[in-house]
């Protein structure tokens, strides 16, 4: 079971730990599952999803009885995320960025423990690309994550070597000095990729978004089969997404690249 910090609300901190174990699951879930997955017992789980029932947050299955989270949540982020401006000004190059080079775009921003996925622009392919909005991607083992060790607050190398680093396929990177190599190459290219370190079969391409006070904020990502994508990628979809993160950066009064 998670540890939770006693010099908070544990209610409150066990009400979010739900929630986001919820988003990570991404599908219907039964009591007993969820319970299982917490490591707590299931009339304290039942409790708890009691309460998110009531207050929309969470939806039960009249005839599966499984638990799913409500969109209530995706609103709240939304919301959140408008207000800064990054969707709304990420959103249309995003499209522009999936349709020029056909492969599933997303947006990321960063959190604590990594970065979660706020927004995915889909196109169709023979490997399907699970990742959901909601998802939270280790440091360690995204390209994203790379970047955040790269341009982001160094707390997240904090989170890094403290540990554990999940390995999530034979590729994911592990290895202190072979990841901070990693991110030392991602500082001085701009862009960052993790082929198959994720998922196996997928790779991803990231480059850094970066606000009006020139704080790296989020990244955007192409995402796709390792063929397609290639290893090293392909200069072009390099050039592609690195101009994306370019052009988001500077609607949102960045001047990082202008220097």
């Amino acid at each position: 079971m998670v540890e939770l910090d006693k010099s908070a609300n544990q209610s409150t901190q066990m009400a979010f730990l739900i929630m986001e174990t919820m988003a990570e699951i991404g599908e219907p879930v039964a009591l007993s599952d969820l319970a299982r997955r917490l490591e707590i017992p299931k009339p304290r789980t039942f409790r708890f999803l009691k309460t998110l029932l009531a207050m929309g947050y969470v939806q039960q299955d009249e005839e599966t009885e499984r638990y799913r989270l409500s969109l209530k949540l995706f609103h709240l982020g939304q919301s959140i995320a408008d207000r800064t401006g990054l969707l709304s000004e990420a959103r249309p190059l995003m499209v522009k960025l999936r349709d020029a080079v056909k492969l599933t775009t997303t947006l990321s921003i960063i959190e604590t423990q990594g970065t979660r996925v706020i927004d995915i622009v889909r196109v169709e392919s023979p490997v399907e690309i699970v990742t959901r909005p909601g998802s939270v991607l280790d440091f360690h083992a995204s390209a994203q994550g790379k970047l955040v060790l790269a341009f982001g607050d160094q707390k997240a190398w904090k989170i890094v070597r403290d540990g554990p680093r999940k390995r999530w396929t034979g590729a994911t990177i592990t290895d202190l000095d072979e990841l901070s190599r990693l991110v030392e190459l991602a500082h001085q290219r701009g862009w960052a990729d993790a082929p198959g370190e994720y998922l196996h079969g997928v790779s991803a391409l990231s480059a850094p978004i970066f606000d009006v006070t020139n704080r790296m904020i989020a990244t955007v990502t192409l995402a796709g089969p390792l063929a397609d994508i290639g290893v090293p990628p392909k200069q072009h979809l390099i050039e592609a997404v690195t101009a994306t993160a370019k052009a988001i950066s500077s609607n949102l009064g960045s001047t990082e690249f202008s220097r």
